[in-house]
C-alpha cells in the first residue's frame, strides 16, 4: 500500500481487514461449486438452448470464481488455517481448472512487487493495450471457440515436458505437473456418470472451461491493468472496476473487480474488498484511484487504436498464465 494511505488506516482497521474466517472461506469454495451443480441441475432438468447458454455462462463464471478464490489462497486469505488455505485452495480451487496454486504463488507475489515495471511477470499481458476493434474481436472469436485454451494448454505442455531427449522421461514429467488436474477433473467426470449424466461433465464442465472462462478471464485481465492512469503510482497503476451484480456473477464473481483494493491491501480477504473501497473513499483517495464505471467503459478505452498493424497475442511465458489468474 502506499506510505500515505496505510498510514490513514486505524489499528481497528488494519486488524478488521487483515483478520481471515475459516468459515467464511468454506462458504465460499461450496458457494462457487453449489451454484455450479446447480446449474447443471437446471439444465438436466429443462433441457434447452437457452438453459444450456445460461448454465454455460453461469459455469464458466464460477470457474473463474474458482481461480479468484485460489488467488486468495495464494496471499493466504482464503483460510485462517494454513493447512486448509494451501491444501483446499489447491484440490478444491486450483486443479479443477487447471491452475497450480504452488507455481502461480511465487510468479503472481512477483507481480505484486513489480506491478507495471519491466520486471512484471504480468506486463505483457497489458503492455500492447490500447489495440484495435479488430484484434480485438479475433481474440474474442478464438476465446469463444476454444482455440485461446488450445494453445494455451499445449505451450504449458511444453513447458513441463522439458527438453528430456527421452520420450518416456517427458511423458513422465507431464504427468508428475498434471495429475492433479487429471484426477480432479477425472472425479467430476466420475460424479456425472454416477448420476447417469456422464455427458454433462463435456458439454457442462470442459466446454465452459474452454470457452465461457477464457473470454471473462481476457476482459478481466484487461481491466485489471491495461490503459491504466499511471504505470508508477500505485493508485493509478491498477484499476478497480465498478459494476451491478449481474455483471459481477457473470464476469467478476468473488469481488475481483475491487482489483485496485486488492493492490493497495494485499492481506484482505476478497469478501472484505467492498469494505476496503468505503475505506480508501471516506478517507479521500477517491479523485487519486483508478476507477471505472463499468466494463464497456474499460474496453473502450483498450479497443481505443486506429491502426491494426499487429495482432497482439500473449506468446511465450505468458502463456503460462493459462494455468495462473
Amino acid at each position: 500500500m502506499t506510505a500515505d494511505a496505510q498510514a490513514t488506516l486505524s489499528l481497528e482497521q488494519d486488524a478488521y481487514l487483515r483478520s481471515r474466517s475459516d468459515w467464511m472461506g468454506a462458504y465460499l469454495v461450496l458457494h462457487a461449486w453449489g451454484v455450479m451443480a446447480l446449474a447443471m441441475a437446471v439444465f438436466i432438468a429443462w433441457p434447452n438452448p437457452l438453459s444450456f447458454i445460461v448454465a454455460l455462462v453461469i459455469i464458466g463464471g464460477r470457474q473463474l470464481g474458482l481461480a479468484i478464490l485460489m488467488h486468495d489462497a495464494a496471499h493466504r486469505a482464503l483460510f485462517k488455517n494454513t493447512w486448509l488455505n494451501d491444501t483446499l485452495g489447491a484440490f478444491l480451487c486450483g486443479w479443477p481448472v487447471g491452475a497450480s496454486l504452488t507455481l502461480y504463488r511465487p510468479y503472481h507475489l512477483s507481480h505484486h512487487r513489480h506491478t507495471q515495471q519491466k520486471e512484471d511477470p504480468d506486463l505483457m499481458l497489458s503492455a500492447p493495450f490500447p489495440i484495435t476493434r479488430q484484434s480485438f474481436w479475433r481474440k474474442m472469436r478464438r476465446d469463444i471457440l476454444g482455440v485461446t485454451a488450445y494453445q494455451r494448454r499445449m505451450e504449458i505442455f511444453r513447458m513441463e515436458m522439458g527438453q528430456d531427449p527421452s520420450r518416456w522421461q517427458r511423458l513422465k514429467n507431464l504427468i508428475a505437473s498434471e495429475k492433479y488436474f487429471f484426477l480432479s477433473n477425472l472425479t467430476i467426470f466420475t460424479i456425472t456418470a454416477a448420476a447417469g449424466v456422464w455427458w454433462a461433465y463435456f458439454a457442462l464442465w470442459l466446454l465452459p472451461l474452454l470457452t465461457w472462462y477464457q473470454v471473462i478471464s481476457r476482459i478481466r485481465n484487461i481491466a485489471e491493468h491495461a490503459v491504466v492512469g499511471d504505470n508508477n503510482d500505485r493508485l493509478r497503476n491498477t484499476r478497480t472496476t465498478l459494476t451491478n451484480w449481474g455483471m459481477r456473477m457473470v464476469l467478476a464473481p468473488y469481488w475481483v473487480n475491487y482489483h485496485l483494493e486488492h493492490h493497495l491491501l494485499v492481506f484482505t480477504p476478497c469478501w472484505k474488498l467492498p469494505a476496503a473501497h468505503r475505506l480508501l473513499i471516506s478517507q479521500g483517495f477517491g479523485p487519486r484511484m483508478e476507477l471505472a464505471q463499468g466494463y464497456l467503459q474499460v474496453l473502450r478505452k483498450a479497443v481505443s487504436r486506429p491502426h491494426d498493424d499487429v495482432d497482439h497475442g500473449a506468446p511465450g511465458h505468458a502463456r503460462k498464465r493459462a494455468q495462473l489468474i
